[in-house]
């Protein structure tokens, strides 16, 4: 384990029901987060952030995807995915980034969900109780609109100004009474190429 970890957290909210109706199957989104000491605190600028990276984020990748494929019941419960990290106000915003943006954090949750689809991401500095806000999207498909959801919750204690929350988000469906239907009825009826992200 890595000596930086001083503790993890889970969230796990189940909704039965939106908007007067029932949600069937009960909609649910799970959160995840390790709070760690940032390994560049007090160094002042460090140009090559490379080693670190290398020792902890794949640590961090391992834990909190067991961590949160362990909640969901198993990695293909999970629906829709994303990710997130906070810094401290005594860190930089690329201290942030730094834990989430590489493969070597990021695959172990996608291998483990069997995904197609990039990772949504947030990555910000604040202090303590500063909110997670993980957005999430369909695991294989970008365009389905049914999983745009956002993940919500705080560490009343975290980050402390020398430290990085990582976090991984997740839901076991989509919304419960999903009808804006998916940007590909856009794209058909604009006209436009449905592999055309813009939509142009």
């Amino acid at each position: 384990m890595l000596p930086e970890l001083r503790k993890t957290v889970a969230y796990d909210e189940v909704v039965y029901q939106d908007g007067g109706r029932l949600a069937v199957p009960p909609f649910r989104v799970i959160g995840v987060a390790a709070v760690v000491t940032n390994p560049w605190y007090g160094r002042g600028f460090v140009e090559d952030l490379q080693p670190e990276i290398l020792r902890m984020a794949p640590v961090l990748g391992k834990l909190l995807t067991d961590m949160i494929c362990d909640l969901a019941g198993s990695g293909a419960a999970i629906e829709a995915y994303g990710k997130a990290a906070i810094v401290g106000t005594g860190g930089e915003l690329e201290h942030a980034s730094a834990l989430i943006h590489t493969l070597r954090f990021g695959n172990f949750y996608r291998e483990a969900v069997g995904a197609k689809t990039y990772l949504g991401f947030t990555n910000v500095r604040g202090p303590a109780n500063t909110q997670l806000q993980i957005p999430l999207m369909d695991k294989n498909d970008a365009g389905r609109r049914s999983h745009y959801l956002t993940v919500q919750f705080a560490l009343p204690d975290a980050p402390g100004h020398d430290e990085i929350v990582v976090a991984l988000g997740a839901s076991t469906g989509g919304r419960p009474h999903h009808r804006i239907g998916d940007r590909y009825q856009d794209l058909k009826a604009m006209g436009a190429a449905l592999d055309n992200p813009a939509g142009l």
